[in-house]
């Protein structure tokens, strides 16, 4: 039989309908749709898919399943390595990970891996009556700081192992940067409640409103009775630009914005937290936050929504898919432009439209691409007396997070970068303190779902390793 050269699309809401509201956009595969793209797959015997995942999972063995019609045997096979297959099926940029090594990829298009995944994970939340048996505990505690994906991902390795693992949240919900950071029609949150409630099944307790630096430090963990540590509280210290304008009203972070839209609900009817129903909105940088940023703020009502970015199309670093639909839900792309200052009222007898805030435009430079930095992009560089204003009443900034200082500040011995990283091992997720151990976006800077996770799980995995060293 010859083989469909391009995935099966997936079902998704009509642009103009799903850009007023916050349901899931992507509708999933049907059974029929998984098993014939599954039929795609050729089996490899080297199976390169797995070498691109960074939790491992044994892909050509969960496709298999999918081909049998067996999708309870595909979803064990993905939980032997991944905590969180309903949503790494969602967000992971499997494009850049596990399917841009399959063999199909190099004559057609590469089989959808992700959109199984998600399949596998939905059928089984939606069909699976039983609960999962904890392990006899074998008497060691660990503590883990932070209940996103690095910290949920170690938190279920061990506790599949027996230790009694305790999660502590700063925020009054778990999920971290998944609850409050990816917007509803990307990752519903009961999906996200569902993957921690299966968690908890294994027996892993959840402390949420727990600010580790704070409510209590990482040395009154062990004097508690902890015996390791694992601290993945994440990147949620937004960065600004600096330039003039950023303290008028009508300036969000990007994580600001998405907290009150997703965490707190702000798009609800007698929300408890209040967020601007902007009619012109700017968003100032190109990666998958600021796509989530824009979006979110079509679904609140805005007119008109701006991606400022100072590359060309082709170096977006978001996913092509959230391009995609942002472009389809009417997002426009201002780019190779740079903003150098945001604009409000003159003086407080200049009020015009005060109900939309302060905010009166963005003046931007528009840019032009040198030599390579670095990392290999071309430069952008401005253009002399080329600055215009776009008019706007709300910029939202989504340049970039660095991890939170409060616990390296109240952790003696603690060593972190110069952009506040905490450094670690990276074979193990050991940091500088013994007993102590790192993964995710609190050592690397805001990253990807499925790298946090692979942090999370590498140091559950020496965690085991240096308890087993002290009696376990």
């Amino acid at each position: 039989m010859a083989i469909k050269p391009n995935k099966h699309d997936m079902p998704v809401q009509e642009a103009s309908l799903r850009a007023k509201n916050f349901s899931e956009v992507a509708l999933g595969y049907t059974k029929e749709l998984a098993v014939a793209e599954a039929d795609r797959c050729l089996n490899c015997k080297n199976r390169p898919c797995v070498e691109g995942c960074p939790v491992n999972v044994s892909i050509p063995e969960f496709i298999s399943k999918i081909k049998q019609n067996d999708f309870e045997g595909a979803y064990n096979v993905i939980s032997q390595s991944s905590s969180l297959p309903a949503v790494c099926g969602r967000v992971c940029p499997q494009e850049t990970q596990c399917e841009s090594k399959c063999t199909l990829g190099i004559k057609f298009e590469p089989v959808a891996i992700g959109r199984l995944e998600r399949f596998v994970a939905d059928y089984h939340n939606a069909n699976f009556k039983g609960k999962p048996v904890p392990p006899k505990p074998n008497g060691f505690k660990v503590a883990v700081v932070g209940s996103g994906p690095s910290g949920l991902a170690c938190a279920g390795d061990l506790a599949k192992k027996g230790y009694k693992v305790t999660v502590f949240e700063a925020l009054h919900e778990a999920g971290g940067v998944l609850v409050y950071g990816i917007p509803e029609f990307r990752l519903p949150k009961d999906i996200v409640k569902k993957e921690v409630e299966t968690l908890q099944q294994y027996g892993v307790e959840i402390q949420t409103n727990v600010v580790v630096g704070k409510t209590l430090t990482v040395d009154e963990l062990f004097e508690d009775g902890y015996s390791a540590v694992f601290i993945g509280s994440g990147a949620g210290l937004p960065r600004f630009m600096g330039i003039k304008g950023e303290g008028l009203k009508g300036v969000y972070s990007a994580n600001e914005f998405l907290t009150r839209a997703n965490l707190m609900k702000a798009y609800e009817k007698g929300a408890h937290t209040p967020v601007m129903h902007a009619k012109n909105v700017a968003v100032v940088g190109g990666g998958n936050v600021a796509m989530d940023a824009a979006r979110t703020a079509l679904r609140l009502g805005a007119q008109n929504v701006y991606i400022v970015y100072r590359r060309s199309m082709a170096e977006l670093p978001a996913r092509k898919e959230e391009v995609e639909h942002a472009e389809e839900e009417g997002v426009k792309f201002e780019i190779l432009r740079n903003p150098v200052e945001i604009l409000g009222y003159k003086n407080e007898n200049d009020r015009r439209d005060i109900k939309n805030g302060c905010v009166t435009g963005i003046k931007l430079i528009k840019c032009e691409l040198g030599e390579p930095d670095e990392k290999g992009r071309r430069r952008p560089v401005e253009v002399a007396g080329s600055e215009y204003v776009l008019p706007v009443d709300c910029v939202i900034m989504a340049i970039g997070t660095s991890p939170n200082p409060l616990i390296k500040n109240t952790t003696a011995g603690l060593e972190v970068n110069k952009h506040g990283g905490i450094i670690v091992e990276e074979a193990t997720g050991a940091t500088s303190k013994q007993g102590v151990f790192a993964g995710g976006d609190a050592v690397t800077g805001a990253a990807t779902v499925i790298l946090a996770m692979g942090a999370g799980k590498t140091a559950a995995k020496a965690i085991d390793e240096y308890l087993s060293k002290k009696g376990k």
